[in-house]
């Protein structure tokens, strides 16, 4: 019988996925006490390939040793790197033996690289006609790529093709080893030419073609350090490029007709899964093993989860519980991988010399993942002092590396502050930045944070990049977004069942409190390094759970994107001129006296307006008012004075809470804004610069704060003229560019309201169409009034208003206003329909979603209190379309700086209000970014998500943010 030819073949990395999956899986072991956790991994990732990809042939590489004759041509190549942990070298052995339980043929040769055994074989079968998919996550491979072979990322499940190389080395495939020779590599401690990184090797390359004509031509170098650094690196160059470069003949007994998929023996399989307690697994295959169907003729079309990581914890004896979304939104009991052994404090590392901060850099190069944490002088990122780092490389194992504690710190007038002691032996703070900097770069090695802005941002400020990175917080906030905070200790606690060490306990609170460069080392260490240990805890138990709840897309291509995007907006910052706050807090402040005298007059004698009681008193008592309730009370017995009451107060025609209301809103603006706004004015940019948070609104808007710049009243005349303190620089315009009512546009697009969708689709007012339709109004006899209702009841279903609400708004009696809504629905059934679906749908759940996945919990929608309840089916209603808009601007906010530097264009992302966006441009480039910006901000859905109706944006230029709305 001869076996069919092979049409596609997949070759697996063996040894690179076991490195990877002992570090992303959790410790593990049998009852035994044999690590098991590498193992476990790599045999998950053997049953999704064989179950769900198209392959018909396999094989799995691995490494012989970790000497081959690379290092005969340089002694150097590899030298650095520190022995595998024990646990994982224990488990070398498991890995064969799964490949060997599954029958799968598993290679390996004495003196040469599994990578070199992978390329000549790639070679072999691409000469044979078969189609070849490298299984891989380590870049060396790229240079494979090529017509009929491509690599695939087993942690991303991500197929790698010639587009991505491109994105990661800049050229083609063909080049990737002439760039490689150039940039070095100091994981492999491939030599490279000095000062030359990736992006520079990818443009000497795409200029001259290959190494040895840029070598042979390299005084034509308009940099002289360039030039001078090529030439006397030739050689480092040379040997470099021997180094990197795979072989493709590597003498092998092996030929690819051995490498044909077949049922593996039964009693091997589950003598191997029994043997290590892999009781998930063999659950999973029983049946298969016993009909003899573990690769099935036709492939399982489930997606694989991500990094053919465990589909649960259930084999290990230990593993914990911890609290999970799942599928119905609550908050279940969900097994997940163990996040580490018991936290340990006193097994914390203080770093105080440079060896023993490289070793722990050379470690977590080695393992590819590290988290890191900084420790400042304050909250400020453009203000705030670095005083420190920590690193964790694995759970329990972290360190702190003191920069700047105990130095004497001096007042204005140069005299030392009080408790000012000696400096504790430290590395100094450019040295061990520059020993960290290629660490905190590397491509290749994943950072992990909490809240990673604040430390992208207290780096950047040192000259540091962080890339890449993933954050806990955010990872959090795409999982159980609405559900509870994001803040690390909460996480920890929910998480992993632990309290860390608050702030307050090792900085003092109230006047007593110290900046953290006063913090004692031993104190110090423990509260820094376990916020580093923590994270990487979180992290190992959150980011497994991305993909299960279906959220890995709006995580990976929405909020971790935007991180980078928000902090260049908030180091950019925006000017204010302090001279029109200046006028305009003297002018408010007149007019607030102006209106104390009216107030007091009315009121019959002077009391304090700001006084809620005395407020209450004066309304309620001394002038006898009542509201249409009757008397209101706060919990303490007051009465009740807030808006809403002064508002119903000032429709039956009183005056003076008419009068009060202008005042306390005079006041806010005074005290919040053009008084405030002088101060926070930053002391060397002369620019404001806000803060943008991501995890805090539940349906994914953006906040702001310190200051808020989001909640500027734009509907009054006093806050359109805080906005014109918001200025351009000297030549340039700001641009502003709003989405015109997207809100109702995506209210018409998903609840598919054909007569909104019209009008939209016509372009004509939608307010006034709505009144026509709903009032029974032509459009030529419409008057101001019934538009403004109209615009009332548009604007107040999407928030799911009520009967009272509307009549309170519109200051007309509730039977009216339930007469109108009524009607509304009536004349637009659709939108009934959809407010009763989606309430039906979050009680079921308890959350909804916007268009593009994001979960949107809604704790209140089960709530035994009516009344919270209703909360919660308002903010059920409103979620999907209100976080679909916020995720529609975030992907704009994403699109739009790439999009700017390929036109040439230098206009710079300000701020984000919600729907809008503001820019400082360039004179002359006005029109052109306006186009581009308008172009990028109408079609943000797409390809994502098709809409029913267009989206718009208008745009306006001026000197001022005012002008420019």
């Amino acid at each position: 019988m001869t076996t069919p030819p092979l049409k596609h073949l997949y070759l697996v990395d063996g040894s690179g996925y076991l490195f990877r999956a002992y570090f992303a899986i959790p410790p593990r072991s049998t009852t035994a006490g044999i690590p098991t956790n590498a193992v476990f991994g790599f045999t998950n990732m053997l049953v999704k390939l064989l179950r769900e990809s198209d392959c018909d042939g396999l094989a799995v590489i691995f490494d012989h040793s970790s000497k081959t004759f690379r290092n005969e041509l340089y002694p150097e190549y590899k030298a650095q790197r520190p022995e595998p942990p024990e646990d994982l070298r224990l488990q070398f052995a498991g890995v064969r033996e799964a490949t060997r339980a599954f029958a799968l043929p598993c290679i390996e040769k004495e003196n040469f690289e599994a990578d070199d055994i992978i390329a000549t074989l790639a070679s072999r079968a691409k000469q044979a006609g078969i189609k070849v998919t490298v299984v891989t996550s380590d870049k060396d491979m790229m240079q494979l790529v090529a017509e009929g072979i491509e690599l695939l990322d087993p942690i991303k499940q991500r197929p790698i093709g010639p587009a991505e190389v491109m994105e990661k080395f800049g050229v083609a495939p063909d080049r990737v080893i002439d760039v490689q020779a150039l940039a070095g590599d100091s994981v492999d401690n491939v030599p490279g030419v000095p000062g030359i990184g990736i992006k520079t090797a990818a443009q000497l390359i795409n200029e001259y073609g290959d190494l040895e004509t840029l070598l042979a031509r390299a005084g034509e170098i308009k940099q002289p350090k360039r030039r001078e650094s090529l030439q006397l690196h030739a050689d480092k160059a040379r040997i470099s490029k021997q180094l990197v470069t795979l072989l493709h003949d590597v003498p092998l007994d092996e030929q690819l007709g051995d490498f044909g998929l077949r049922e593996p023996d039964p009693a091997a399989l589950r003598a191997f899964l029994e043997k290590y307690e892999f009781r998930s697994i063999l659950t999973r295959l029983a049946d298969k093993i016993a009909t003899g169907d573990v690769i099935p003729d036709e492939r399982e079309g489930r997606p694989p989860a991500e990094g053919g990581a465990p589909e649960s914890a259930s084999d290990a004896p230990d593993a914990p519980a911890a609290a999970a979304p799942t599928g119905d939104g609550a908050t279940a009991t969900a097994e997940l991988p163990s996040a580490g052994p018991p936290i340990d404090r006193a097994a914390y590392t203080l770093v105080q010399d440079v060896a023993s901060l490289e070793r722990w850099i050379a470690e977590a190069r080695e393992l590819g993942v590290v988290a890191v944490d900084t420790e400042t002088t304050g909250l400020d990122p453009m203000l705030a002092e670095l005083v420190g780092v920590s690193l964790a490389t694995q759970p329990g194992r972290a360190c702190y590396i003191p920069l700047r504690h105990g130095k004497v710190r001096h007042d204005e007038a140069g005299l030392d502050l009080a408790g000012a002691t000696e400096a504790p032996p430290q590395i100094p703070v450019e040295q061990a930045l520059a020993l960290l900097k290629p660490l905190l770069e590397d491509p290749g090695v994943l950072k992990i944070g909490q809240n990673v802005k604040y430390d992208r941002q207290v780096f950047a400020q040192a000259g540091v990049g962080l890339e890449p990175f993933d954050d806990t917080m955010l990872i959090s906030y795409a999982l159980e977004g609405g559900a509870h905070g994001h803040g690390m200790d909460e996480l920890s606690e929910l998480h992993l069942g632990h309290k860390p060490i608050a702030f307050s306990e090792v900085a003092g609170s109230g006047k007593a409190q110290v900046t953290f460069d006063r913090v004692a080392l031993d104190k110090a260490l423990a509260y820094a390094a376990e916020d580093a240990d923590v994270t990487l805890r979180l992290w190992r138990a959150l980011k497994p759970l991305l993909p299960r709840a279906k959220v890995t897309t709006v995580y990976e291509t929405l909020d971790r994107p935007l991180v980078a995007v928000l902090a260049r907006m908030e180091a950019t910052g925006v000017k204010v001129d302090p001279a029109v706050l200046r006028l305009m807090s003297n002018d408010f402040a007149q007019r607030l006296e102006v209106l104390e005298q009216e107030i007091h007059q009315l009121a019959g004698g002077a009391f304090a307006i700001g006084s809620p009681k005395q407020l209450g008193e004066v309304l309620f008592d001394k002038l006898g008012l009542q509201t249409m309730a009757g008397e209101r009370k706060t919990k303490t017995g007051a009465y009740a004075t807030g808006a809403e009451v002064l508002e119903e107060l000032a429709a039956q025609g009183h005056a003076l809470p008419a009068r009060v209301l202008d005042w306390r809103q005079l006041a806010k603006l005074k005290s919040t804004y053009t008084d405030a706004l002088q101060t926070q004015i930053h002391p060397k940019t002369g620019r404001i610069h806000t803060s943008y948070s991501q995890a805090v609104a539940s349906t994914g808007r953006l906040s702001s704060n310190d200051p808020n710049l989001q909640n500027i009243p734009i509907r009054t005349e006093e806050g359109r003229k805080i906005r014109r303190a918001f200025i351009a620089e000297e030549g340039f315009s700001l641009l502003s560019v709003d989405y015109s009512q997207i809100e109702l546009r995506l209210t018409a697009a998903m609840a598919d309201v054909p007569g909104l969708k019209q009008a939209f689709a016509l372009g004509h007012d939608i307010h006034a169409m709505t009144a026509s339709q709903v009032f029974g109004v032509p459009l030529d006899k419409m008057d101001s009034e019934t538009r403004r209702r109209a615009k009332a009841i548009n604007f107040g279903i999407i928030y799911g208003i009520s009967a009272f609400g509307l009549a309170t708004n519109l200051r007309i009696p509730n039977e009216e206003a339930r007469a109108y809504i009524k009607a509304y629905f009536e004349r637009y059934p659709e939108i009934r329909a959809y407010m009763d679906r989606t309430k039906k749908l979050a009680h079921a759940r308890g959350y909804v979603d916007t268009l593009f996945g994001r979960k949107v919990h809604i704790p209140a929608i089960r709530d035994k209190n009516p009344a919270r309840r209703a909360f919660g089916e308002r903010a059920a209603i409103n979620a999907p379309i209100q976080g679909t808009a916020a995720d529609i601007i975030k992907r704009a906010m994403i699109r739009l700086p790439p999009a700017l530097e390929k036109e040439g264009l230098k206009a710079r992302l300000l701020l984000q209000v919600h729907d809008e966006l503001i820019f400082e441009v360039p004179t002359g480039e006005e029109e052109a970014t306006k186009a581009l910006v308008k172009g990028v901000m109408e079609t943000a859905a797409a390809p994502a998500v098709e809409l029913s109706v267009a989206l718009v944006a208008d745009a306006g230029f001026g000197h001022s943010w005012a002008e420019a709305h």
